[in-house]
């Protein structure tokens, strides 16, 4: 089954270290990313991300290192590995809420959220944001949220942090509990340049704020 020891150990801790480089908690390179390979963010809206790539070409070493270590099975063994090494950072991050977490550490976000934005007159918006958090402590956690933009925006243009313009949202959630959360606000944007007249985002993004502490999902 093992044809090179010294290999697949190596192809181990190669992959450990490539799990450590970005590891998804408690803030996620991967939002700001564009281009990505596997866990790596390859490139973001400022240029291609040295780390990242080294990161990349770490995992393919890895990869080869694994297949050298083994007599047999490859393509049935990297499968296999590639799809631990996709989960293994959520179920990681998941075991660690529920067990030591505390605070908005302990706050998951499936990253279905959407915002539409409709337009009432001229620099009128009904603004409407649903999202759902889940608090997997076992302590009530409260929190301030407050919405980002999409780096992906063309110019700067605002949207979805049009409705930190009725913050603060203050929020409150029950321990182990899911709550889904619902903004409505109507949004005057007389003072507000390069904003969008209406539109939908979906996959949004918000900072997490208590005291000290943020957090970005």
């Amino acid at each position: 089954m093992i044809r090179n020891k010294v290999a697949l150990i190596s192809s181990i801790v190669i992959l450990v270290i490539c799990l450590y480089l970005y590891f998804p908690f408690p803030y996620n390179v991967m939002i700001e990313a564009n281009t990505t390979f596997m866990s790596f963010p390859i490139r973001n809206q400022d240029g291609y991300i040295l780390l990242g790539i080294m990161g990349s070409i770490l995992f393919i070493i890895a990869m080869i290192l694994l297949v050298i270590g083994m007599k047999k099975y490859h393509f049935r063994t990297i499968v296999i590995v590639v799809i631990v090494y996709t989960f293994l950072p959520n179920l990681l991050i998941t075991m660690y809420q529920e067990t030591l977490a505390s605070g908005i550490m302990a706050i998951s976000y499936d990253g279905n959220g959407k915002c539409n934005f409709e337009n009432v007159r001229e620099d009128l918006l009904n603004g409407e944001c649903n999202l759902v958090l889940h608090n997997r402590s076992n302590e009530a956690v409260s929190f301030e949220l407050e919405f980002l933009d999409s780096r992906f925006m063309e110019d700067e243009v605002r949207m979805e942090s049009l409705m930190n313009l009725a913050s603060p949202y203050r929020i409150t959630i029950e321990a182990n509990r899911k709550k889904p959360i619902h903004l409505s606000e109507l949004l005057e944007l007389s003072d507000v340049p390069k904003h969008i007249e209406s539109g939908t985002s979906f996959d949004i993004h918000f900072k997490l704020i208590n005291g000290e502490t943020t957090r970005t999902l």
